[in-house]
């Protein structure tokens, strides 16, 4: 019996290197180039308590090498300077760069997609580029993202931005975000396949045709989604509408968070929203990390302490380790993540557990999701 479990899972880990190995030959970088043509932009840049980050994605965004566009921030009610940063920046950009102050929040809805939705009733492009106040570009960002979306045809893009990582948690857990999601979401689906299952978009950076936009209702349609990025790319899918995703490390970049705090409560925040509020699959989810790669380090450590180094107790748990580091070091690579926190896998991958039990608890049996102020439960 132990022999079958422990070839199952090293089969299973297999399978999962080898929709890496698709992923990263699909995942490709904007092309450098792009169709004649600028069609105009709205950038639309929701902002709540970005102090300090305001300034320096405003300011990035100015710099585009791209002529035809407006940029448009929306305060989302914000109690630091960013109010007073924005009325700075608008004094500096030229008339390129519009304010908006939010309306308040109504019942049901969530922060960001209120604050996305106020921003595309007034934007004038006739693409929308929907991007976080915490991401950086590089000048020849939007450009190369325009060209994208037009020569694929699609009618949503979005990228995988260079994650900015600073203390210790940022760096355990926050490259999970791609590990997951290349080891078990084969993208070439995302947009060949009709079926919404296989979606996939990053909130940090989506450029929509605001046509298509306007006709699946826009944020309206995720108002209660927290996870509103995946979910837009499945009311994109079921609405006939096609989608496409590129790496995008080399023109985006982000900082999610910025200490342990903040990782802990963004991702407790999405975590269990992101499975659909869905107890089966967070429980189910929990018990497939714990086996596929908690387990062997166990078995390991077992072999060591007792000395008995033989195919069950250790040559299967190593190979099977030793799949998971090369996945991780591949993914860590393609999205120019620190190489040495790979060795620390197992714990990203237990500090992913208690992250996730404490999603659960905190919507089933606490005040929900909280984040900048805001408690969120959906569910």
């Amino acid at each position: 019996m132990l022999f079958f479990y422990q070839i199952l899972v090293l089969l299973s880990l297999l399978f999962f290197w080898g929709i890496v190995l698709s992923n990263l030959r699909d995942l490709r970088y904007l092309p450098a180039s792009f169709s004649p043509g600028e069609p105009f932009v709205s950038v639309l840049v929701p902002a709540r308590n970005e102090a300090l980050n305001i300034e320096r994605c405003v300011r990035s965004l100015l710099q585009q090498d791209y002529g035809a566009y407006e940029i448009i921030v929306l305060d989302d009610g914000s109690t630091d300077a960013t109010p007073e940063i924005l009325r700075s920046l608008v004094g500096e950009s030229g008339g390129r760069l519009r304010t908006l102050e939010g309306e308040p929040l109504p019942e049901g809805w969530h922060g960001k997609s209120w604050a996305c939705c106020q921003l595309g009733r007034i934007a004038k492009g006739e693409l929308l580029l929907f991007t976080d106040a915490d991401t950086i570009h590089q000048p020849e960002a939007l450009r190369r993202s325009v060209g994208a979306l037009k020569d694929s045809g699609a009618d949503m893009l979005s990228l995988t931005p260079y994650q900015e990582l600073g203390s210790f948690w940022e760096k355990l857990v926050v490259p999970m975000v791609y590990f997951i999601l290349m080891c078990f979401l084969p993208l070439r689906l995302v947009w060949t396949s009709r079926n919404p299952a296989f979606s996939f978009a990053n909130g940090q950076f989506i450029l929509f045709r605001k046509q298509f936009y306007d006709s699946i209702n826009g944020h309206a349609a995720v108002k209660g989604n927290i996870v509103e990025d995946v979910w837009l790319c499945m009311a994109v899918k079921k609405a006939g509408g096609t989608v496409t995703a590129f790496n995008g490390t080399d023109a985006v970049s982000c900082r999610m968070y910025r200490n342990g705090k903040e990782v802990w409560d963004g991702f407790s925040k999405n975590l269990f929203a992101g499975l659909g509020y869905k107890t089966s699959v967070l429980f189910a989810m929990i018990v497939m990390t714990a086996l596929w790669y908690i387990a062997p380090y166990l078995f390991l450590a077992r072999s060591l302490l007792t000395t008995e180094f033989s195919v069950l107790l250790f040559w299967l748990p190593l190979s099977q380790i030793a799949v998971v580091l090369l996945s991780r070091l591949m993914i860590a690579v393609a999205f120019r993540q620190p190489l040495l926190i790979v060795l620390l896998h197992v714990f990203s991958q237990i500090a992913l557990l208690a992250i996730a039990v404490n999603s659960f608890y905190s919507i089933k049996f606490g005040k929900g999701a909280s984040w900048k102020g805001r408690n969120y439960n959906f569910s």
